[in-house]
């Protein structure tokens, strides 16, 4: 599924049955989430079955991951819920190196007989490959770990609230939102639970318990005499927590432009959904934006998607080297300028890095999908390109020893393979606010929240939209605009950034549903930053045509 087209589906009844089906499983009651599941021990005499198979087939590498997906989604619509889903997926999959050459199989009978059967097609594909690779794999090494285990530091069990909670909480949210003009609202709540074991024939078996969470919504309003609509989406941002991230603890509040409220590491549904109303209410009559240059004034929450599709995707290092391009293209970041040394992807203040250990985000683990641990890196340092994201067998390619530990699948029921980590603009080092940054713009846009989006195929050049936009003259917010669109290109955009706020401000922005891949495959991913100020960007209106 597309992410575009994700969010329309997110609050209809029948949105679940559009997702991508590995991530629903089977169908299960809500009290079978609390189940515990198969013992660790248990998990590792499996995953031994698989190790030392390959093995004996002549495998000169295995690993085995043997996962237990938990799901529940709600939805609901003004005054009524759609659908609750509850899901469950249960199986191992089981890779291996024979004669040099990658094998994969998997299967849900997970028993000793069915993971050796597993195990030797697996050996078997990877064996009848090799009569056409040309070069064989070429492994990073890993030293095992031995046993160990990694849990997202979560407060609340999702699992533990009950469902009817969750429903009045999104029910509640709708009534305010009907409440303050909203004339159609619909709202979801995904909750994950990926139950993850690892095992290597390099010595690593790693249990890791991971949660992610995402409350949104839409609002509608409706000018019948004009014939016209505007909805506003919510302004939360899925994350690595449990479920006390819908508790919208104040402290965990920040107060923005505009009468905005900006979340961090809490979420207030209710709150988010009253603005929601009131400012889709206020784009049916807001002005529509004279296109020419601004300066653009981006909140983390917008500037997220413009980070992840114009900084994470194209330092994906398969997409550099032409292996990735079916799903979303390959890209202009080509390796000729990261071996100069002194390509400018942007300004000097601009330092972008990839990050799987950032506590509260959506790519946070432990050990990657390959056993790999976990790290931070830098790709943009000062302005320059310093390097892409790779894994085990793709990080000789670029004269580098150590995976990046960004190696994932969606499901034991899938090959892992390179992943988006969380990509990060990094905060300015001086004290900053928006409130500062607003007063030193003579014209200029705020933007807030993400919106419609394109860009190319090598992902240099695009346009993007966002979900309201505030007009700034001589330093100050004069008034609501409409149907904005930025234009530029990547290294144009990223050199324009003149001014960061502080890490006070820094917030994260996420995708539940990244894709990637032929067949495609969808991962989590956040993207943090505080408000950054990109000056003379071109700006046109959407809503004119000639």
């Amino acid at each position: 599924m597309k992410r575009r087209d994700f969010m329309q589906y997110a609050g209809m009844g029948a949105g679940a049955l559009l997702m991508p089906s590995l991530l629903l499983g089977n169908n299960i009651p809500a009290e079978a989430l609390l189940e515990p599941g198969m013992d660790t021990l248990l998990k590792k005499q499996l995953a031994d079955v698989a190790l030392n198979t390959a093995k004996s087939l002549g495998a000169t590498y295995a690993d085995a991951r043997i996962g237990r997906y938990l799901n529940q989604y709600v939805f609901t619509r003004e005054d009524k819920v759609q659908n609750v889903v509850n899901t469950e997926s249960f199986g191992i999959g089981i890779r291996v190196i024979a004669n040099g050459t990658w094998g994969f199989s998997s299967t849900n009978n997970v028993t000793d007989e069915g993971i050796k059967k597993a195990t030797e097609k697996a050996v078997a594909i990877a064996k009848a490959n090799s009569k056409i690779q040309k070069e064989p794999v070429v492994l990073a090494p890993v030293t095992g770990v031995g046993e160990v285990s990694w849990k997202t530091p979560i407060v609340k069990n999702f699992k533990d609230v009950p469902v009817s909670e969750k429903v009045d909480l999104l029910l509640s949210a709708n009534a305010a939102a009907m409440a303050n003009g909203a004339n159609f609202v619909n709202s979801a709540l995904f909750m994950v639970n990926e139950q993850k074991y690892f095992a290597s024939t390099d010595g690593s078996y790693i249990d890791q318990d991971i949660h992610r969470i995402w409350p949104t919504f839409g609002v509608t309003a409706v000018d019948r005499t004009a014939g016209k609509f505007k909805t506003r989406e919510a302004m939360s941002a899925p994350m690595g927590m449990g479920y006390e991230y819908m508790d919208g603890v104040a402290s965990e509040k920040l107060e923005g432009p505009a009468g905005m409220k900006l979340y961090r590491n809490s979420y207030d549904i209710i709150e988010d959904a009253t603005l929601a109303a009131q400012q889709a209410k206020e784009k049916l009559t807001a002005k529509s934006v004279d296109a020419g240059k601004y300066d653009l004034v981006l909140e983390p929450n917008h500037l997220g998607l413009t980070i992840h599709e114009s900084v994470g995707h194209p330092l994906e290092l398969d997409r550099v080297l032409g292996y990735e391009a079916n799903y979303a293209g390959t890209s202009f970041a080509t390796l000729d300028k990261w071996k100069s040394g002194d390509f400018k992807y942007g300004s000097d203040i601009v330092n972008l890095v990839a990050d799987k250990t950032q506590v509260g985000s959506l790519g946070a683990v432990g050990f990657d999908d390959e056993g790999v641990k976990t790290k931070k890196w830098d790709l943009v340092r000062n302005g320059v390109l310093k390097n892409y994201q790779a894994i085990r067998d793709q990080v000789h390619m670029i004269d580098q020893n150590e995976s990046h530990g960004c190696c994932y699948a969606q499901s034991w029921d899938d090959v892992q393979f390179q992943r988006m980590p969380n990509v990060s603009l990094e905060p300015g080092k001086e004290k900053y606010s928006i409130e500062q940054m607003i007063k030193d713009v003579k014209k200029g846009i705020y933007i807030a929240g993400r919106g419609s989006y394109s860009i190319d195929q090598q992902r240099y050049n695009f346009q993007f939209g966002g979900t309201v936009f505030y007009e700034i003259k001589d330093g100050k917010i004069v008034g609501m605009l409409d149907d904005v669109a930025y234009q530029s290109n990547t290294q144009e955009f990223w050199n324009s950034c003149v001014k960061i706020c502080d890490e006070s401000d820094y917030r994260l922005f996420g995708s539940f549903f990244d894709g990637k891949g032929q067949p495609s495959q969808v991962s989590a991913v956040s993207h943090g930053s505080s408000t950054a100020r990109f000056n003379d960007v071109n700006v046109i209106n959407t809503g004119r045509t000639i």
